[in-house]
Protein backbone atom coordinates (compact mmCIF):
# COMPACT_ATOMS: atom_id res chain seq x y z
CA UNK A 1 0.00 0.00 0.00
CA UNK A 2 2.49 2.83 1.22
CA UNK A 3 5.51 2.66 -1.20
CA UNK A 4 8.64 3.04 1.37
CA UNK A 5 11.56 3.75 -0.74
CA UNK A 6 9.21 6.76 -1.73
CA UNK A 7 9.00 7.30 2.08
CA UNK A 8 12.81 7.15 2.83
CA UNK A 9 13.38 9.41 -0.43
CA UNK A 10 11.01 12.18 1.26
CA UNK A 11 12.89 11.75 5.05
CA UNK A 12 16.11 12.35 3.26
CA UNK A 13 15.05 15.06 1.73
CA UNK A 14 13.83 16.85 4.63
CA UNK A 15 16.99 15.81 6.30
CA UNK A 16 19.29 17.48 3.86
CA UNK A 17 16.89 20.67 4.03
CA UNK A 18 16.70 20.71 7.81
CA UNK A 19 20.46 20.52 7.50
CA UNK A 20 20.88 23.54 5.20
CA UNK A 21 18.23 25.37 6.97
CA UNK A 22 20.19 25.21 10.48
CA UNK A 23 23.57 25.87 8.50
CA UNK A 24 22.41 28.68 7.64
CA UNK A 25 20.63 30.33 10.72
CA UNK A 26 24.15 29.38 12.18
CA UNK A 27 25.96 31.51 9.48
CA UNK A 28 23.22 34.11 9.95
CA UNK A 29 23.47 34.84 13.63
CA UNK A 30 27.45 34.80 12.84
CA UNK A 31 27.07 37.89 9.74
CA UNK A 32 24.39 39.24 12.56
CA UNK A 33 27.25 39.24 15.49
CA UNK A 34 30.17 40.38 13.18
CA UNK A 35 27.82 42.88 11.38
CA UNK A 36 27.38 44.89 15.02
CA UNK A 37 31.12 44.44 15.47
CA UNK A 38 31.84 46.29 13.02
CA UNK A 39 29.15 49.45 13.76
CA UNK A 40 30.62 49.06 17.69
CA UNK A 41 34.64 49.63 16.18
CA UNK A 42 33.69 52.14 13.62
CA UNK A 43 32.01 53.99 16.32
CA UNK A 44 35.06 53.42 18.48
CA UNK A 45 37.20 54.46 15.30
CA UNK A 46 39.01 51.48 15.43
CA UNK A 47 38.87 50.87 11.79
CA UNK A 48 41.62 48.60 11.50
CA UNK A 49 39.33 45.92 13.87
CA UNK A 50 36.43 46.69 11.63
CA UNK A 51 38.33 45.75 8.40
CA UNK A 52 39.24 42.24 9.92
CA UNK A 53 35.25 41.90 10.61
CA UNK A 54 34.68 42.85 7.14
CA UNK A 55 36.81 40.02 6.13
CA UNK A 56 35.80 37.48 8.27
CA UNK A 57 31.89 38.42 7.33
CA UNK A 58 32.74 38.01 3.64
CA UNK A 59 33.62 34.83 4.09
CA UNK A 60 30.59 33.74 5.89
CA UNK A 61 28.19 35.79 3.11
CA UNK A 62 29.93 33.62 0.00
CA UNK A 63 28.91 30.41 2.07
CA UNK A 64 25.33 31.86 2.47
CA UNK A 65 24.92 32.36 -0.93
CA UNK A 66 25.80 28.84 -1.96
CA UNK A 67 23.79 27.64 0.51
CA UNK A 68 20.57 29.79 -0.81
CA UNK A 69 21.38 29.00 -4.28
CA UNK A 70 21.15 25.31 -3.46
CA UNK A 71 17.75 26.01 -1.47
CA UNK A 72 16.53 29.17 -2.79
CA UNK A 73 13.39 28.90 -0.48
CA UNK A 74 16.02 29.99 2.58
CA UNK A 75 16.52 33.31 1.09
CA UNK A 76 14.16 34.61 3.86
CA UNK A 77 13.82 34.64 7.90
CA UNK A 78 17.65 34.63 8.58
CA UNK A 79 19.46 35.08 5.82
CA UNK A 80 17.16 38.22 4.65
CA UNK A 81 18.09 39.77 8.02
CA UNK A 82 21.49 38.78 7.82
CA UNK A 83 22.20 40.22 4.63
CA UNK A 84 20.46 43.26 5.53
CA UNK A 85 22.44 44.09 8.69
CA UNK A 86 25.29 43.10 6.62
CA UNK A 87 24.80 45.74 4.16
CA UNK A 88 24.23 48.40 7.12
CA UNK A 89 27.43 47.89 8.79
CA UNK A 90 29.47 47.86 5.27
CA UNK A 91 27.90 51.20 4.42
CA UNK A 92 28.44 52.58 7.63
CA UNK A 93 32.46 51.38 7.69
CA UNK A 94 32.76 52.75 3.54
CA UNK A 95 30.77 56.17 4.58
CA UNK A 96 32.36 57.21 7.46
CA UNK A 97 35.75 55.81 5.96
CA UNK A 98 35.59 57.23 2.78
CA UNK A 99 32.96 58.91 2.33
CA UNK A 100 30.95 56.91 -0.20
CA UNK A 101 27.93 54.22 -0.52
CA UNK A 102 28.99 51.02 -1.34
CA UNK A 103 26.62 49.81 -4.45
CA UNK A 104 24.05 46.96 -4.21
CA UNK A 105 26.48 45.49 -7.07
CA UNK A 106 29.51 45.57 -4.77
CA UNK A 107 27.84 44.08 -2.23
CA UNK A 108 26.40 41.26 -4.14
CA UNK A 109 23.32 42.13 -2.54
CA UNK A 110 19.46 42.18 -3.76
CA UNK A 111 17.32 45.20 -4.28
CA UNK A 112 15.35 44.61 -1.18
CA UNK A 113 17.90 43.77 1.04
CA UNK A 114 20.32 46.54 -0.30
CA UNK A 115 18.10 48.97 0.35
CA UNK A 116 16.69 47.54 3.76
CA UNK A 117 20.22 47.75 4.90
CA UNK A 118 21.32 51.31 3.60
CA UNK A 119 17.62 53.02 5.08
CA UNK A 120 19.23 51.21 8.95
CA UNK A 121 22.42 52.99 7.75
CA UNK A 122 20.58 56.15 8.69
CA UNK A 123 19.67 55.70 12.00
CA UNK A 124 23.64 54.43 13.22
CA UNK A 125 24.92 57.70 11.18
CA UNK A 126 22.52 60.18 13.13
CA UNK A 127 23.46 58.33 16.35
CA UNK A 128 27.70 58.91 14.64
CA UNK A 129 26.61 62.52 14.40
CA UNK A 130 25.12 62.82 18.06
CA UNK A 131 28.28 61.67 19.04
CA UNK A 132 30.86 64.07 16.83
CA UNK A 133 27.94 66.77 17.80
CA UNK A 134 28.97 66.23 21.22
CA UNK A 135 32.54 67.03 20.88
CA UNK A 136 31.72 69.88 18.35
CA UNK A 137 32.18 68.33 15.02
CA UNK A 138 29.91 70.42 12.91
CA UNK A 139 31.59 70.03 10.03
CA UNK A 140 31.01 65.87 9.90
CA UNK A 141 27.27 66.53 11.54
CA UNK A 142 26.68 68.64 8.15
CA UNK A 143 28.22 66.02 5.92
CA UNK A 144 26.04 63.15 7.60
CA UNK A 145 22.61 65.45 7.17
CA UNK A 146 23.32 66.01 3.78
CA UNK A 147 23.88 62.44 2.42
CA UNK A 148 20.83 61.37 5.03
CA UNK A 149 18.69 64.50 2.71
CA UNK A 150 20.16 63.25 -0.80
CA UNK A 151 19.45 59.54 0.11
CA UNK A 152 15.83 60.60 0.93
CA UNK A 153 15.38 62.09 -1.57
CA UNK A 154 16.38 59.64 -4.22
CA UNK A 155 14.26 56.88 -2.38
CA UNK A 156 11.44 59.13 -2.63
CA UNK A 157 11.31 58.12 -6.28
CA UNK A 158 10.55 54.55 -5.42
CA UNK A 159 6.98 53.51 -4.99
CA UNK A 160 7.16 52.09 -1.69
CA UNK A 161 3.84 50.18 -1.29
CA UNK A 162 3.20 48.89 2.59
CA UNK A 163 5.65 46.06 3.99
CA UNK A 164 8.73 46.18 5.62
CA UNK A 165 10.74 48.23 3.37
CA UNK A 166 8.38 50.56 3.41
CA UNK A 167 8.50 51.12 7.38
CA UNK A 168 11.78 51.17 7.26
CA UNK A 169 11.86 53.96 4.14
CA UNK A 170 9.48 56.09 6.77
CA UNK A 171 12.01 55.53 9.40
CA UNK A 172 14.19 58.05 7.23
CA UNK A 173 12.15 60.83 7.49
CA UNK A 174 12.55 60.76 11.33
CA UNK A 175 15.92 60.45 11.12
CA UNK A 176 16.37 63.40 9.14
CA UNK A 177 14.78 64.91 11.36
CA UNK A 178 16.45 64.64 14.24
CA UNK A 179 19.54 65.04 12.43
CA UNK A 180 18.39 68.37 11.44
CA UNK A 181 17.35 69.58 14.46
CA UNK A 182 21.10 68.54 15.60
CA UNK A 183 22.56 70.10 12.89
CA UNK A 184 20.05 73.56 13.60
CA UNK A 185 21.15 73.33 17.34
CA UNK A 186 24.81 72.46 17.04
CA UNK A 187 25.19 75.75 14.77
CA UNK A 188 23.08 77.75 16.77
CA UNK A 189 25.64 77.07 20.02
CA UNK A 190 28.21 78.25 18.02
Amino acid sequence: MINKENFKKLKKEIEQYTEKREDLIKKSRDVISLSKQIIYNVHKGDFKQAEKCIKDITKIIADLKKIVEKEPSLETGSYKVAIQEYVEAVCYYEFLKNKKLVTDEDLNANAEHYLSGVCDLTGELVRYAYNIGIKGDVKQAEEIRQFIEELYNELMLFAFRSGELRKKFDQIKYNLKNINQLVFDLKVKK
